[in-house]
Formats: C-alpha cells, sequence, structure tokens
C-alpha cells in the first residue's frame, strides 16, 4: 500500500515538474514577423534553430497594396520582433509598426533604425565592403533593396544586431551563421556576375523598378521601367511610346512580375519581337531555407539569362 501511495505521489511530483516546463520551453522559441518572403530568408539564414518566423504578406499579394488580416494583427502582437523594410516599402504597415504598440520592437532595415544607434558587432568595420559602389536607403530612393546582394548582406548584418538585443540568444551562433551567409553570397555574387557577362548587350525592359537594384549591382543596362505605379495600368499613350522603344532597341527583353497585371503588357508587346522572361521580386516559389536568399539571387539571374536570344521563348 505505501509503495502505490509512494507511485502515486511521484506521479503527481513528475506531472507537476513538466507542467511547470512545458511553458518554459515553449517560452524559449523566439518569434520573428517578417513582413515580406525576401527578409524571411534573410532571417532564416541567420537566426539560430529555435526562432519561428512568420510572413504577413503572402504569396501572388503585393506589399504595395496588401490589406492585413486581423490573425496577421495578432501574430505581431505575439511577435518578439518585427522586421520590414520600411514605410516607403510596405506602407500597409506604416501607421502600426510606427505606433506606440510595435515601435519599440520594430527594426526598419531600408534605413538606419534608431534601436541600433551605439550597437555594434564586428562586421560594422566591414559595412559596405562586398559592396562596389554606395547605395543610400530610404529617403525617395528605391525601396527594392533586398534584391541588391551587398544591400541584402549589411540587411542581415541589422538583423543580428536586433536579435542579439533579445534574451536568451545564442550570440555566437548568429555571428557563426552570418559570417557564413557572407561568404556563401560573395561566391553565389562572383558566380552570377560571370553568368550574366552575356547579357550586357541585351536592352532590359522591366516592369516597375524593382529589378533596378539589382541591374545597377551587376552592371546591366535597363532600357526603360514600363510603370512608376505597378498598382495601375498604364494609358495609351504610355504603351505607344514602350511600343515605338521596343521597336528600336537591339534585343529588347521585358522582365514582368506574377503580382501584376499581365494583360497590358501583352498588349503593348503584340505582334513585336520581343523576349518575355517573368521574375520575382518577392521569392514566392522558393523553399524557406538557410540557403533560400541564394536560391532567389539565382533565380533572378536566371530570369535575365532566358532574355538571350538562343535560351527565350517569344
Amino acid at each position: 500500500m505505501h509503495f502505490f501511495s509512494g507511485l502515486r505521489f511521484a506521479c503527481t511530483l513528475l506531472i507537476s515538474t513538466l507542467a511547470v516546463a512545458g511553458p518554459t520551453t515553449a517560452n524559449a522559441e523566439t518569434v520573428v514577423v517578417t513582413s515580406i518572403k525576401p527578409l524571411a530568408l534573410l532571417v532564416q539564414a541567420v537566426a539560430t534553430d529555435d526562432t519561428r518566423i512568420v510572413t504577413l504578406v503572402p504569396p501572388g499579394a503585393s506589399p504595395h497594396s496588401y490589406s492585413m488580416r486581423p490573425s496577421q494583427r495578432r501574430e505581431l502582437a505575439r511577435a518578439d520582433i518585427i522586421f520590414w523594410v520600411g514605410p516607403d516599402m510596405e506602407t500597409f504597415l506604416t501607421r502600426l509598426l510606427t505606433g506606440q504598440d510595435f515601435s519599440n520592437r520594430t527594426v526598419a532595415l531600408g534605413r538606419e533604425p534608431d534601436a541600433m544607434a551605439g550597437h555594434e558587432t564586428k562586421h560594422e568595420d566591414e559595412h559596405h565592403e562586398t559592396a562596389g559602389h554606395d547605395h543610400q536607403h530610404g529617403d525617395g530612393q528605391d525601396p527594392h533593396i533586398w534584391v541588391d546582394p551587398a544591400l541584402a548582406v549589411d540587411m542581415a548584418r541589422k538583423i543580428v544586431v536586433a536579435l542579439s538585443q533579445l534574451p536568451d540568444q545564442d550570440v555566437a551562433q548568429l555571428d557563426r551563421n552570418l559570417t557564413r551567409f557572407e561568404n556563401a553570397v560573395k561566391q553565389r555574387e562572383a558566380a552570377i556576375s560571370e553568368q550574366l557577362e552575356p547579357t550586357h548587350d541585351i536592352r532590359l525592359f522591366a516592369y516597375h523598378s524593382a529589378l533596378t537594384r539589382f541591374a545597377d549591382h551587376y552592371g546591366l543596362h535597363i532600357e526603360d521601367v514600363l510603370t512608376l505605379n505597378p498598382e495601375l495600368s498604364p494609358g495609351a499613350r504610355h504603351v505607344a511610346e514602350i511600343r515605338n522603344k521596343l521597336g528600336q532597341a537591339k534585343h529588347p527583353c521585358v522582365l514582368t512580375e506574377p503580382q501584376f497585371n499581365r494583360q497590358w503588357w501583352q498588349t503593348a508587346t503584340e505582334g513585336m519581337d520581343v523576349i518575355i522572361s517573368t521574375w520575382d521580386p518577392l521569392a514566392t516559389d522558393i523553399k524557406p531555407s538557410a540557403s533560400g536568399y541564394l536560391e532567389f539571387q539565382q533565380s533572378i539571374a536566371d530570369a535575365i539569362l532566358r532574355c538571350l536570344p538562343e535560351q527565350a521563348e517569344h
């Protein structure tokens, strides 16, 4: 009898211990919310394994015009830290993330956040080492900074600085992950530069400004950007101007994006000898992984390589 009483007591004590330990284990998880998938790929490249990443803008949607669901508002409330590009990009988040509820745990990767002032990592002295030229973030500049690999490394460094300030972070592992990412980006960048060498004579027509920073980084020539507002179809006069430029260009290629209306650019190129290739600035089809950003960079290069006459389907 004493044996069974002791056994019941031991079981009760074990259950009580597990009940206490359960929430502690759950609380060890770091919850990161990112506005768009490319930022999630950067977080995944440098974060530790106990990080859960939630992305707000779903596949097929545009961060220029997205409307957030109530369930996503609750995800923001549960987040330990929130990463976005900034008010020049995800306009649907501007009022929310700059308000009192979230501003103290939000990091705008498209500009130098105030919360990072005075914090340093061993990598900050190398801030622009991977960039062959200087870029300015925000202030009216093109906000699609993640397509430039040098700026993506900058963003990854800021992510590591921000994560390092959270409780119970393995800062040494974050630093190792960042170093690995920097080296991997540098290697992929060299490979892509070599791959794109034959495309320097191609006249690229970008759907909108999202491709500009990638093209600048790799020394490619964008003849024209088809629309300044990707949410609106252009008028007849603008379509006529685009057709005229396409007709005069040598080996023209239109690089479209899956998030936006295809009808007008199909009309604009109808009957013309123009190559059309699709790339995705939001990395919709890229599998989330530590190497996802590298695959994203390669996907952009592959879309441009399809502009070569010998590889393209008209």
